[in-house]
């Protein structure tokens, strides 16, 4: 006997995104194009605007039009950025339980590692001067933590920018963006920002002598110890929050 096969109607709405998705990506459509307006979407495909409107919100969030109050849609040259920020909704569930934190830090670990090697062997004498001002922005924000906590990410951003990928430049501020917890977290530690300073200060080095074993070295070290320090703050803090309740309860 076989078994009844069950199929999965789309909503009207995933059938206009997906034609439209595909006019788009086959270059019918090019980045510049405005869509019909939605009276006539709404006639070609034979449904009402609620439809045309979530298909329209589809694509704005896939990253391939434009939305803007009084205006047709216009067709957008797709970036890296738009890829990582359609990954959003999943890598915020993966980030509410420990294993996924742990296994975003070691992707962390190995995309950082590889552009310190990176930085190391093709910086150039521009690229190293920019990453100089950039370490000593962070330097002089010390003891400001607002400050400390944008020129930290400034510094590492100098990292990606000098390997000249756009990918990397989008992960890099993406990874950023989902590690936000771990950095605020490990820098309100006492002496943290001092430490992660000289750390930043021997990547840096490692890069100018140009020796990536130096700057790996350097970089895995700086990982290592947000890390620790991460998982260290955070078990204090359940600590402590079950001593409150343990108190309120007596």
């Amino acid at each position: 006997m076989v078994d009844p096969l069950v199929i999965e109607r789309k909503k009207l709405f995933e059938h206009v995104a997906t034609h439209l998705e595909g006019q788009i990506l086959s270059g019918k459509l090019k980045p510049g194009d405005q869509l019909p307006p939605e009276r006539d979407l709404q006639s070609r495909f034979g449904v009402g605007r609620p439809a045309i409107r979530e298909a329209l919100i589809a694509l704005q969030k896939a990253g391939l039009v434009e939305l803007t109050n009084g205006a047709r849609a216009k067709v957008l040259m797709p970036t890296a950025s738009h890829i990582f920020t359609g990954m959003a909704p999943a890598v915020r569930q993966m980030l509410s339980t420990e294993e996924g934190q742990r296994s975003f830090q070691g992707a962390r670990m190995f995309f950082e590692v590889g552009l310190a090697r990176e930085a190391a062997r093709t910086a150039t004498p521009s690229d190293l001067e920019s990453l100089s001002e950039a370490l000593e922005a962070n330097r002089l924000a010390i003891g400001d933590r607002d400050r400390f906590t944008s020129t930290d990410i400034a510094f590492h951003f100098e990292l990606a920018r000098i390997a000249r990928n756009l990918v990397f430049v989008a992960l890099h501020d993406q990874i950023s963006e989902w590690l936000k917890e771990q950095r605020i977290v490990t820098l309100a530690a006492d002496g943290q920002e001092q430490t992660a300073y000289e750390a930043h200060r021997a990547i840096y080095d490692g890069i100018v002598a140009r020796d990536p074993d130096r700057a790996e070295q350097a970089m895995r070290a700086h990982l290592d110890q947000l890390t620790t320090m991460f998982w260290r703050q955070r078990a204090s803090d359940h600590e402590t929050g079950d001593r409150e309740m343990s108190d309120r309860d007596k």
